[in-house]
């Protein structure tokens, strides 16, 4: 077995495979670039090496770099983790010639399976089912125009070098086809140093679902079940979960014999995954395969006791699988929620900055729930602008998938993250979903039930009483260390009101409160009485409590005569009042937001890539304005309505700030 291993990547994934790695008794190199110095993975690693600039075509995708670490440090092997050189033959095979192991697949397969248009002609040639496309090179974007009329709308243009969601997009028309072409070959040159782009048959109503595979060099190959990772955005995923709600038996086994064929048919050794899109009939399509450890790993993890990390070091290393396929079981189920810097009220836009704060659920393991959080980052540390916006894996486990699903939304309410944009709201709006709940989702799920952006969740009045009565208990509370801080003679708790008005956001509410040395009992205006029992003390930015007898999560932040409460993906504020409090307040006239109608203004912190107007030009509803890079991402701002520019404050090059404005109308 190796001593010392280096890992080619940064973030939590650096991290994930440090834990197994020191589970094994093995020393590891962690690399860093400059806007990496104090990252986690960093820390946690036993050694750690320089590599250079903080863009990753600077640092983390430089082979001769990362060559030079590992001659410095005597690593013996190198685990890519995914994205940056994880499937680049390149450097697999730089690390051949230079005898170092790598951990992950041989070159050949990599070549064959990395590249999305030589794996699709492999995988048709060895009998699998794949999506009618075009897999040769296209040169400009009349070709690619022409190319998806022969198709037929709706076509999928990705790179071929691609994954995670980057260089890819979905055109309806050839506006769109011309215009995806050339953003796509911008991406897919600057995330992967390769620009070469493909079209395919966009399925619609699909569900994405893949299988994990695991090889070693000695001809074994099994598969590990599938994943359910139909919930994306920009074709990126953002809830994964296994088994899939949708497969039956028969299905699963056929999927997991054709991607096994698959990878035999390669000589694959590793961990890998194929990607088939399933229509509504369990007919299922070859993707793509990807010869890398993926972000959802941890789910089959969960459901099957298989340390996956650990079984691609044992293969790297020469061993034998010690599995077969009839070990391969399914245990439970399990949930991944990708926890994103972005700001789900803003289209999703990236976000960057200081986390001030960031409190994830405690990990914790047992029969009847696993919470587990893979994560990178720590409080204090710096979200930046240059690498992928994931701060957290948040996964969960139970013995079914209702109770999973229960235990996600506790831990999301239980997640504590500031100081940026994150989608935990909207994380948590899914689990609650009745799609979600049934399972009933597309990679459409996105797209139809949130067609113009996330604008938080609506509580029933259900949800609304209980946090009226659990904030009245918490007021309560505050105002009984007012009174004792501030030095009033006599019972104190006199001196607090019994009699309050809760307002949750529209929604108002008359109670009573009777304490009583074990919790309170408030009362509302019609007869309802709900039990409150919590040790929650002024100043604790979490709220555990038990209200009418079942557990209730909030974050709570105070506020001038009562706090802001999130929950279950709601930001409500909620005021506590004495009646007369109540009277005056409801005379009191609404703040009028300012008019910014005829103004760009920067959704996301980015750098302007062009500007595709001028000062006094006409533009239309829809026309693009400019282009913004954030996160490796290309973002067109689109113009909402018919107008003139009258002035342009940006150019190409500026780093802009959330709310800069780009331009103005007239």
């Amino acid at each position: 077995m190796f001593k010392k291993i280096l890992i080619a990547n940064r973030g939590e994934i650096a991290c994930r495979v440090i834990k197994t790695a020191r589970k094994m008794g093995i020393a590891t190199v962690a690399v860093y670039s400059d806007a990496d110095a104090n990252a986690l993975h960093v820390k946690m690693a036993d050694e750690a090496v320089h590599i250079g600039p903080p863009p990753a075509n600077q640092s983390y995708i430089v082979i001769d770099k990362i060559m030079e670490a590992i001659r410095q440090t005597g690593a013996e092997a190198v685990h890519p983790g995914y994205g940056f050189l994880s499937e680049n033959p390149k450097f697999a095979a730089a690390l051949e010639k230079e005898g170092v192991a790598f951990i992950g697949p041989p070159v050949g397969a990599i070549e064959a399976m990395g590249d999305k248009i030589t794996s699709k002609k492999l995988a048709a040639e060895a009998g699998v089912s794949t999506v009618p496309g075009y897999m040769g090179l296209i040169e400009d974007a009349d070709e690619a125009v022409k190319i998806s009329h022969e198709i037929g709308y709706p076509v999928m243009i990705k790179a071929s070098a691609g994954g995670g969601g980057k260089g890819m997009r979905i055109a309806w028309n050839d506006d769109e086809a011309r215009e995806g072409f050339q953003s796509s070959k911008n991406e897919a040159a600057s995330s992967f140093g390769d620009d070469r782009i493909f079209i395919e048959k966009f399925v619609t109503q699909p569900r994405h679902i893949e299988i994990q595979v695991l090889a070693d060099t000695h001809g074994n190959t099994i598969y590990l079940n599938e994943r359910e990772c139909s919930i994306q955005r920009r074709n990126q995923k953002v809830v994964e979960e296994a088994p899939s709600p949708f497969l039956d038996a028969e299905t699963r086994k056929a999927m997991g014999e054709q991607a096994c064929a698959l990878a035999a048919a390669v000589d694959y050794a590793s961990a890998g995954t194929v990607e088939f899109i399933v229509d509504g009939d369990k007919n299922f399509y070859f993707l793509e395969m990807n010869t890398r450890l993926q972000v959802e790993h941890p789910v089959t993890e969960l459901i099957t006791g298989v340390d996956l990390v650990e079984q691609m070091i044992r293969v790297a290393a020469g061993e034998k699988l010690s599995l077969t396929q009839a070990d391969i079981g399914i245990n439970g189920w399990a949930i991944e929620n990708r926890v994103y810097a972005e700001d789900p009220y803003r289209g999703f836009l990236p976000s960057i900055g200081r986390l001030t704060r960031y409190r994830p659920p405690a990990e914790a393991r047992g029969a009847d729930g696993i919470v587990r959080n893979d994560t990178g980052v720590y409080e204090g540390g710096e979200i930046s602008m240059f690498y992928d916006p994931m701060i957290a894996k948040l996964c969960t486990w139970a013995p079914t998938r209702t109770d999973a699903i229960e235990v996600m939304r506790n831990a999301l309410d239980s997640f504590e993250l500031e100081g940026i944009g994150h989608n935990i709201p909207f994380l948590a709006a899914v689990m609650d979903h009745p799609k979600f709940i049934s399972g009933d989702m597309t990679t459409a799920f996105i797209a139809e039930e949130y067609p113009d952006g996330f604008e938080g969740v609506t509580l029933d009045d259900t949800a609304l009483r209980r946090i009226a009565a659990a904030t009245v208990a918490m007021h309560r509370v505050a105002e009984i260390r007012r009174t004792r801080v501030t030095g009033r003679m006599g019972n104190h708790e006199r001196r607090v009101g019994t009699d309050w008005v809760v307002s949750v956001d529209d929604a108002q509410f008359a109670v009573t409160i009777a304490a009583d040395p074990k919790g309170a009992d408030v009362r509302f205006a019609d007869g309802a009485i709900l039990r409150v029992e919590s040790d929650w003390v002024p100043g604790q930015s979490l709220a555990v409590l038990s209200v009418g007898g079942e557990t209730l999560i909030l974050k709570t932040d105070k506020r001038t005569g009562g706090f802001r409460i999130r929950y279950r993906g709601a930001d409500v504020t909620v005021r506590v009042m004495s009646p007369r409090q109540a009277e005056l307040a409801a005379l009191m006239p609404e703040k009028i937001a300012p008019d910014t109608s005829k103004m760009l203004l920067c959704p996301m912190p980015g750098l302007v890539v062009k500007i595709d107007v001028e000062e006094g030009q006409e533009v239309q509803e829809g026309q693009a304005l400019c282009t913004i890079e954030a996160m490796k991402m290309e973002n067109i701002l689109r113009a909402e309505k018919k107008g003139k520019v009258s002035k342009i404050n940006a150019g190409p090059g500026d780093s802009l700030a959330v709310d800069d404005v780009i331009m103005e109308f007239e």
